[in-house]
């Protein structure tokens, strides 16, 4: 054994032990904090349950939430999107106020009849806690970038009583995709540790159990299999339509009422509205328990003598509006509640096992949600066992393809695309997937095989048949291109109250000025290795994307409205490299008027400006 090797081994013990002392009390804390939570959302449920008028103060209620975050939570508004930000690219970090504002907030949301969870308390008091001490123990970026993800994994774990999902779901959240490895010891021992001291407190999670398959050696059923696959499939779907109409109805609300405290009032209202119009109150709260027996729960939803087939539904509406609305909480035992409901349904029309299907619609939704479904699937054998671990990842892997490039948190980036890999560009986000408007897997999966299909029953006529069947005119013009090198990390000025976080790219901002000025094309490309204007050579970051690698803006117009816009936009574009080149608009048309556009390769370059 040579000294190296022993070197290098008692390298790594002072890590892990370096790491311990720093993460232990972090997540002993964030143990603690959930500990509290818990304690008082049971307590605001049962105030809930005992005064129903309370309902009637839940717009006052969101009022005074948003009122709070517009005066003094700032930043803190981003929630858990910011936390994620925060570990892709480190910078004013996570305010500790996040803590006592999420903790509070979502108390008062529970208390007064809102439909929402409670992770997005739990990540964000870990997040909080674990920004506050990285700057105590003065870590540098990186080293806040692991505490920030232990802090997620203690929050999540401790909450929901599952600590190796916890830790997995902070490794797998970051990056659809992908995982982050470097971080697995630090997530370990927070999430071991906050579920260890949220249990000291006694606190205690519900319970659910799973019948089928329970105490037998495990044995497949094909057809049981085939069943689960296409449950998971809807799970899929139900997490993509839940991600997708929470952020269109926060944009539509967004674009109704700027001032944000009016948002919760007139979603309150809605709440209100819903209730009596469907004459329950079954959809408020979490939804885990009731006192009234027959009302639908998460746990209800595992017994098979009950019928309940649109209970998914009514959740997710809403849970969709208080949410969007601004009222304070989290998605994932809402998400629990829909995909435990919709597995009910799918089992009693389909007559599979109902408490199974059950706990595969509570795991696999959120699998779809979150893009985790290796977290999902751990969190499932956790809860029920592993008897029945097929199905259990059967359902969560096939949701989480199926859900298409959407998510509850916007900050994730794609590590590993789902479909079209040519055509996303690497390490974006899925808010700026979400602009750029790519099909979901299964519109993309139908739309090819439509052509394929179409291609296979049209026979490719000859050249001569083509010219004697069709008549085909083609006319050209001059346009010209300019290519503009800028950095991805290259933002717009804030406006504003804007914090930098969430201020607009530049490039996108470029290609949105395109759009405006009518000019035929405009693209962004991002790049994987290269230098600009005489700087450093810079490499793709698999991990953390590189905001020093030159990218590429692709503007196509006519010459002088290229030069229009080049001087309409300098004060952006002064310190840029800009490349002009010519080229030739080709239109081909028919009889059907098609037309499309070809642009040949031309050697033509010519620099308009270039400030180095």
């Amino acid at each position: 054994m040579s000294f190296a090797y022993l070197t290098g081994r008692f390298s790594q013990i002072g890590t892990l032990l370096k790491w311990a002392a720093a993460v232990i009390p972090m997540a002993a804390a964030v143990g603690s904090l959930c500990a509290l939570f818990l304690w008082a959302l049971d307590r605001a449920t049962e105030t809930r349950f005992e005064y129903p008028f309370l309902l009637f103060a839940l717009p006052v209620a969101g009022f005074f939430i948003a009122l709070v975050y517009h005066w003094i939570g700032r930043s803190a508004e981003g929630g858990n999107n910011l936390i994620v930000d925060q570990i892709h690219e480190p910078g004013a970090g996570v305010p500790l106020r996040m803590a006592p504002l999420i903790l509070v907030s979502t108390v008062l949301t529970h208390l007064f009849g809102g439909s929402a969870g409670r992770e997005g308390t739990a990540v964000q008091l870990g997040g909080s806690l674990a920004s506050a001490v990285g700057k105590a123990f003065r870590l540098d970026s990186s080293e806040i970038r692991l505490m920030l993800m232990a802090g997620i994994a203690a929050g999540f774990g401790a909450v929901f009583g599952t600590p190796i999902a916890g830790a997995v779901f902070a490794l797998e959240v970051l990056t659809v995709g992908r995982i982050q490895y470097e971080a697995l010891i630090p997530c370990l021992i927070a999430a071991v540790t906050g579920d260890w001291v949220c249990h000291l407190w006694g606190i205690h999670h519900v319970a659910y159990p799973i019948a089928f398959g329970s105490g037998a050696p495990f044995e497949l059923d094909i057809k049981l299999f085939a069943e689960v696959a296409v449950a998971g499939i809807a799970f899929g779907l139900i997490g993509q339509i839940f991600a997708e109409t929470s952020h269109g109805l926060q944009t539509l609300w967004k674009r109704l009422f700027p001032f944000a405290p009016f948002r919760p009032v007139v979603g309150g209202l809605l709440v209100i509205g819903l209730v009596y119009a469907l004459g329950t109150r079954s959809y408020l709260g979490l939804g885990v328990w009731s006192p009234n027996p027959a009302d639908p729960t998460i746990l209800g939803f595992f017994d098979p003598s009950r019928a309940d087939y649109w209970s998914w539904l009514l959740k997710l509406v809403f849970t969709v509006i208080t949410l969007s609305a601004g009222f304070k909480g989290g998605e994932v035992t809402p998400l629990f509640f829909i995909g435990a409901a919709l597995g009910h349904a799918i089992a009693q029309l389909i007559g599979a096992p109902v408490d199974l299907f059950a706990g595969l619609g509570f795991v696999a939704v959120f699998a779809a949600a979150s893009n985790t479904p290796l977290a999902c699937t751990i969190m499932g054998l956790e809860l029920f066992g592993a008897g029945n671990t097929v199905y259990i990842a059967t359902a969560c892997f096939i949701a989480y393809v199926f859900s298409g490039h959407s998510g509850i948190y916007l900050s994730q980036r794609i590590g590993v695309p789902k479909n079209d890999a040519g055509l996303i560009p690497p390490d974006v986000s899925l808010r700026e997937v979400r602009e750029i408007g790519r099909p979901a897997p299964v519109t993309s999966l139908l739309d090819r095989l439509g052509r394929q299909a179409s291609a296979a029953r049209t026979k490719t006529p000859s050249i001569k048949d083509q010219e004697m069947q069709f008549s085909h005119a083609l006319t050209h013009s001059d346009v010209g291109m300019i290519r503009i090198y800028l950095k991805p990390r290259e933002k717009m000025p804030s406006k504003g109250a804007r914090s930098l976080w969430s201020s607009r790219p530049l490039y996108r901002e470029l290609v949105l000025e395109a759009k405006n000025a009518g000019l035929m094309n405009a693209v962004a490309h991002h790049t994987h290795y290269g230098y600009s204007n005489h700087g450093k050579v810079e490499d793709f970051g698999s991990e953390i994307r590189n905001p020093e690698l030159t990218m590429c803006v692709e503007i196509i117009g006519h010459r002088h409205e290229l030069e229009n816009f080049v001087r309409r936009h300098g004060g952006m574009l002064h310190d840029k490299v800009i490349i002009f080149k010519h080229l030739e608009h080709w239109s081909i048309s028919n009889l059907h008027l098609v037309e499309k556009t070809i642009i040949p390769q031309s050697e033509d370059d010519e620099t308009i400006a270039d400030a180095g």
